[in-house]
């Protein structure tokens, strides 16, 4: 699996509301009401990730939970990246 070009980078990001690129990698905050809600997301997506066999860094704060698509094997962004990106926001809705 090779990295994407800017082009489908931007065609990708522009189906994703709310994801940023930064540097070569995407990145969003999702908010949830409490710990508790936040806690149990970062749980659903790592079953996820798990089954997908890639995942996000994960950075959570109280109730904001900031989570960073990049395949490192690769050295850039992939339609991994982008998979679980989509998986994510799913999963936070």
């Amino acid at each position: 699996m090779g990295t994407l070009n800017s082009e489908a980078i931007r065609a990708k990001l522009s189906g994703l509301p709310g994801w940023e690129l930064k540097d070569t990698a995407i990145s969003r905050t999702f908010t949830f009401g409490d710990f508790a809600e936040a806690l149990a997301f970062v749980i659903r997506l790592g079953f996820a990730a798990e089954a997908a066999d890639h995942h996000p860094d994960i950075d959570i704060r109280y109730k904001r939970v900031t989570l960073t698509y990049s395949t490192h094997s690769e050295g850039g962004l992939t339609e991994k990246d982008f998979a679980g990106a989509k998986k994510a926001t799913k999963l936070a809705t």
